[in-house]
């Protein structure tokens, strides 16, 4: 069966049989992802890391399938239901649908019509109607007349037997194959408001008479309608035409148009009603919610590999604000590795005394630490404190930076900030947060739940264990592509690396703080519990700076080292000089070095690093300022043409940090001048741009934004926009055309996503 697996699994993938073997036997073998597609290349055939999560899945798959063929098998041969036939059926079945309707006429019923009917004794002629020979039927039901089983008249007994072909129809395997197929080509979503929940139920409202087919129907508007189901407002039904369905159905079933005909087709349609609609419209809604899951997750996931693989600003002093009008702003200093210096609170928002104070404060932290950036939160008050920090005089050499916070609050309270810093305020936790996360955003991001870092899409409704496995996928992807330095990284951050896992990170911290820093990599092996395997995993990806070793320092495993001395050993020289001279690596041909388990491509990954070793694929940290003057919704008027950044992006648009502590949206149909189906394929989480405001709605709290070149609105600089501000009118009824650029600004989800955190 393995065998089988493993050729379906290349077929689907159009890769080769042995590529996926060996993939597989790696896998089973307690290798990682990270670790098969960056040091197995010669064994996999260099399968990236997005083919190699596809077999371990499509893999795991198949194995839940046999697990319940097995069950099945089990089941039917205890009861002495298994037969040559049927056993031969179940074991070919390639997809657990298929396989459950294989079993569905053996599996234990709970009490029904039909198996009343058989209690009743007509099942011999629910057998001879379905045979649909010309016969008086009426005639032929009198005779299983029984008054003490309830069996009263002719009609009863055909009622009865109906019932027992409305079940074979139902349970029939070619019937429920075909009526899956009608479904899904032709079924119509449609939703509508519950009596008396039109005002409670308003944020829905799009959805009060929404109709379209459900092929077409696209995640966001899934997952907007189900939860409008959940919450009680709307209701929803997925089902064909009936008049596409019955003549189907009656086709595979009724033969002629004696009376025993015409009975089939009566339970036939009861069958449909009473039975496979309901069967097939449930299937159906699974399956097309676990389409918009898969959707919603795969957004999500690309937003957050682009959120942690963001530029960071690198080792510097920082020092960082957390900040807040009435309670004031938390100020922490931090030294290159993020240790926690100092912490303060200045209020330089409500007296010119408080400004006096606040700008001494800061100037005086500034020398004292050697400040070399200031990091400032985006929530509230952000905007302000940035001009107050801006106007105090500043060495030119200290940059100040405004720091998406989504989720510094959640780590603050969590218990991660409580173990660092327990002896300290929650908003001096958020604020430590806030300047880490602009040294390294991965190295801080993981500390926080991927969930409250505000760049999801509906992701409180999708498969919560599927949601968590694709994120623990991302960020296990990018920890592992970036590289750990062993020597400064938190527990947390530890414990994405390839191999490790919770305890082996704190054993590996815990080693740290009783024996000093790690001077080799070698040295990881006496950590407990870090054994051959798990060294094995790791070692690649796990960094030590001014290590005696310098390749510890890079991405070449230490079961490559003796490749890399052979190569300076031939070459007279130095692993060091083969580091630092580009000629040098130049002159060695690497076809001499190929053994039975070292091919190119390790030899190839291996001469990239000693060009460039440990070095970080990250983008370089580029400073961004928001517009001066604008720092509110009030500032902004249509026509305005302003800097932001992106912070999240969704099925139906990209939303805009713009300065003013509310989001704008970007519609998909603005992104660009040319047609985007993708919002990913034109910008990413964290990407500067340049927006015009195209429409302002404070009521609502909403700004419309475009990043086409040509406007419907005509450009005039800022001064000159007379203010203008777009009023929010109830709606008819929802089109069932998307016409209109903000046609999704008016979802749920939109709503949610433009609340910052404060």
């Amino acid at each position: 069966m393995e065998q089988t697996h493993i050729r379906l699994i290349a077929a689907e993938l159009s890769i080769k049989p042995h590529q996926v073997e060996a993939t597989v036997s790696l896998l089973d073998e307690g290798a990682t992802v990270p670790f098969i597609s960056r040091y197995r290349k010669e064994a996999t055939g260099s399968l990236d890391e997005v083919a190699v999560t596809a077999i371990r899945d499509r893999l795991a798959q198949l194995r839940e399938l046999d697990k319940r063929r097995e069950a099945i098998l089990t089941s039917l041969e205890e009861r002495g239901l298994l037969t040559d036939e049927l056993k031969a059926k179940i074991e070919t079945a390639d997809s657990m649908v298929v396989l459950e309707d294989i079993y569905l006429p053996f599996r234990p019923k709970r009490r029904t019509r039909a198996t009343v009917a058989r209690e009743k004794g007509l099942e011999p002629l629910a057998v001879r109607l379905f045979a649909q020979e010309d016969f008086d039927t009426a005639a032929e039901a009198l005779l299983f007349l029984n008054s003490e089983k309830g069996v009263a008249s002719a009609e009863d007994a055909l009622a009865g037997a109906r019932d027992i072909i409305a079940e074979w129809v139902n349970e029939d395997q070619k019937a429920r194959e075909q009526m899956r197929g009608l479904f899904t080509e032709k079924g119509i979503l449609r939703s509508k408001v519950i009596t008396g929940k039109e005002e409670e139920g308003i944020k829905y409202r799009d959805y009060f008479a929404w109709e379209e087919p459900v092929t077409k129907a696209p995640s966001h508007r899934v997952l907007a309608i189900r939860r409008g189901e959940n919450e009680g407002f709307l209701a929803m039904r997925i089902v064909p035409p009936e008049e596409e369905v019955l003549p189907m159905l009656e086709g595979l079933f009724v033969r002629g148009t004696n009376a025993s005909a015409e009975q089939v087709r009566l339970a036939v349609q009861d069958s449909y009603r009473r039975l496979l609609s309901s069967a097939m419209e449930t299937e159906l809604r699974l399956a097309v919610k676990k389409r918009a899951d898969q959707e919603a997750i795969r957004v999500f996931t690309e937003n957050l590999r682009q959120l942690l693989l963001a530029p960071p600003l690198g080792q510097k002093n920082v020092l960082a604000l957390d900040p807040g009008f009435r309670t004031g702003c938390k100020v922490v200093c931090l030294d290159q590795q993020g240790k926690l210096l100092h912490n303060d609170t200045i209020y330089p928002h409500f007296s010119d005394k408080g400004v006096g104070e606040a700008k001494t404060k800061v100037l005086d932290l500034c020398k004292r630490f050697n400040i070399e950036a200031i990091a400032i939160g985006n929530g509230t008050a952000g905007r302000e404190t940035e001009t107050f920090i801006k106007g105090i005089g500043l060495p030119v050499h200290v940059q100040v930076v405004m720091v998406n916070e989504s989720g510094a609050s959640i780590y603050s309270a969590s218990d991660v900030a409580r173990e660092e810093f327990p002896d300290l305020d929650l908003t001096v936790r958020g604020s430590a947060s806030i300047g880490r996360r602009l040294m390294d955003p991965l190295a801080e991001l993981v500390k926080i739940d991927p969930k409250s870092i505000g760049v999801g899409q509906y992701q409180h409704d999708v498969d919560q264990t599927a949601l968590k496995a694709s994120l623990d996928d991302i960020v296990i992807s990018c920890v592992n592509r970036v590289g750990v330095e062993v020597n400064t990284a938190s527990k947390q951050l530890l414990t994405y690396v390839s191999g490790l896992g919770p305890q082996l990170a704190k054993g590996v911290v815990e080693y740290r703080n009783e024996h000093g820093p790690f001077r080799t990599r070698e040295e990881l092996k006496k950590v407990p519990r870090l054994g051959p395997k798990a060294f094995e995993q790791a070692a690649g990806f796990l960094r030590i700076s001014n290590a005696e070793n310098l390749l510890d320092a890079s991405a070449v495993h230490p079961e490559s080292y003796h490749i890399v001395s052979a190569m300076a050993g031939n070459n007279s020289c130095t692993v060091a000089d083969l580091m630092t001279s580009a000629e040098l690596r130049k002159g060695i041909n690497l076809t001499q070095y190929v053994n039975d388990t070292i091919g190119l491509p390790t030899l190839t990954d291996i001469m990239n690093e000693l060009a460039k070793p440990g070095r970080d694929p990250r983008e370089q940290f580029e400073s961004f300022s928001f517009s001066e003057g604008v720092s509110k919704m009030e500032d902004v008027h249509p026509g305005m043409k302003l800097p932001g950044i992106v912070t999240n992006i969704t099925a139906f648009g990209v939303f805009v940090d713009i300065g003013v502590h509310q989001d704008g949206l970007v519609h998909i149909s603005e992104l660009s001048d040319r047609f985007v189906k993708d919002a990913g394929e034109v910008v990413k989480v964290h990407q500067k741009v340049m927006v015009t405001v195209t429409t302002v709605d404070l009521q609502r709290k909403r700004i419309g934004l475009s990043m086409k070149s040509k406007q419907a609105i005509k450009d005039a600089p800022a001064e000159k926009m007379p203010p203008k501000v777009k009023t929010a009118t109830p709606k008819a009824p929802l089109l069932k055309k998307e016409s209109k650029p903000e046609r999704f600004a008016n979802t749920p989800f939109a709503d949610a996503l433009r609340k910052r955190t404060s």
